[in-house]
């Protein structure tokens, strides 16, 4: 194919996205350069706004835009008693696209022994200031099965361990080694119904 440099470059950065691989890219970038006035201009200026106006929300992790509040934080239509802790934003949409959970979310951006990542990068600390501050009454921990889900499972729950607030964690229905985006809605129905106790402190 052609050595041309912006070519290259958008396949390049195209296959760095989940599920994609340098075929899938070239078919991609040769279809938005066949459409360029339908796709690539639109596209080019959405990217741009999200670039600009897009934020992780520094008190639940949930994205926001500059331009507005964030929702899962000033949720003032309904006042729920559950926190529902995940491991990263595509855990929180596959969750809310299966309407099983009515609370409030709360996002750490990541888990402990993820590459790079450090116990002091997760939102922990705002997550037991939400905690005291919204009256919370239940966390419920939706961290994947995996050895640094369940790791950073452990450390959210000893971090909360002297307040006044039933831990939960998703009980059977989540398969060894699973990850919640990739769960079903049947699997997390099940999941969330079954989730056990881990610790409660309101006696």
């Amino acid at each position: 194919m052609q050595n041309i440099n912006e070519i290259e470059e958008l396949i390049k950065l195209i296959s760095r996205l989940p599920g994609l691989g340098p075929k899938s890219a070239k078919r991609i970038v040769l279809k938005l350069i066949n459409n360029r006035d339908e796709l690539v201009k639109p596209m080019a200026n959405t990217l741009a706004q999200v670039y600009k106006n897009v934020i992780r929300c520094n008190s639940c992790g949930s994205l926001k835009s500059n331009l507005s509040g964030c929702v899962n934080c000033e949720n003032t239509k309904n006042k729920y008693s559950k926190i529902c802790v995940v491991e990263d934003i595509a855990d929180q949409w596959s969750i809310e696209n299966s309407n099983i959970f009515q609370g409030y979310f709360h996002i750490l951006g990541g888990t402990i022994s993820s590459v790079g990542q450090r116990k002091e990068d997760l939102l922990v600390d705002s997550l037991i200031e939400r905690v005291s501050k919204e009256k919370i009454e239940e966390v419920i921990l939706a961290t994947s099965a995996t050895v640094e889900g369940q790791t950073t499972a452990y450390y959210v729950q000893d971090s909360l361990k002297n307040l006044n607030v039933k831990i939960t964690k998703l009980a059977q229905g989540l398969p060894v080694g699973g990850e919640i985006e990739s769960l079903d809605d049947g699997t997390l129905f099940s999941a969330f119904k079954n989730r056990s106790n881990l610790i409660s402190n309101s006696d």
